[in-house]
């Protein structure tokens, strides 16, 4: 007499089938959802530059005179400016003194790295006479950086020229370091 087995399962190479099926499957989308979050953080960086940008204006046309950088706790690059990490004061990093971006924007918004690592992972302010002859400042530039260059979301222009006519750009153009303001 034989007896019939009804065998249900998977085998074992099916199962390694499966699990590796399933192993490259999701390196796939990991990889897909890495690039996905540095093009957020990019975006992120670009809105935020230009939310500075119109509260420094804001602030020019209320007072005549960009925020002074230098008074504001920051080491890097120098004590010259202003950056993201170190200077962060009652939320606001862009600042000399009380002279800072309140009643322009709520806080000075941060890079989403947020690291003390230039050019990358913070956003750096630097204003001052700088030639003018003016005490007060007519001029500004913030230094920050993209992790995708180039972006289709920002301008084209990069780099501010000072009241003396130096120019600053601080990245070599292809690797995503942005310098942006006003000059002369």
């Amino acid at each position: 007499m034989s007896i019939k087995r009804n065998n249900k399962g998977f085998t074992l190479i099916e199962l390694l089938v499966v699990i590796a099926i399933i192993g490259i499957l999701s390196s796939v989308v990991l990889a897909s959802l890495n690039s996905a979050r540095t093009k957020a953080r990019d975006a992120r960086r670009i809105a935020d530059i230009k939310q500075i940008q119109l509260a420094l204006q804001l602030f020019y046309d209320s007072k005549g005179y960009y925020p002074p950088s230098g008074n504001c706790g920051s080491t890097v690059p120098n004590s010259g400016w202003c950056n993201s990490v170190q200077g962060v004061s009652n939320g606001h990093w862009i600042r000399n003194g009380n002279d800072d971006l309140t009643g322009f924007i709520p806080s000075d918004p941060i890079d989403p790295l947020n690291n003390n690592n230039w050019p990358r992972g913070t956003y750096y302010y630097f204003a001052n006479d700088y030639g003018s002859g003016n005490p007060l400042s007519q001029w500004y530039m913030i230094v920050y950086s993209l992790e995708n260059y180039p972006n289709p979301l920002i301008e084209n222009s990069d780099g501010v020229t000072a009241p003396n006519g130096q120019y600053f750009h601080y990245g070599s153009g292809s690797d995503g370091v942005i310098t942006v303001g006003v000059g002369k």
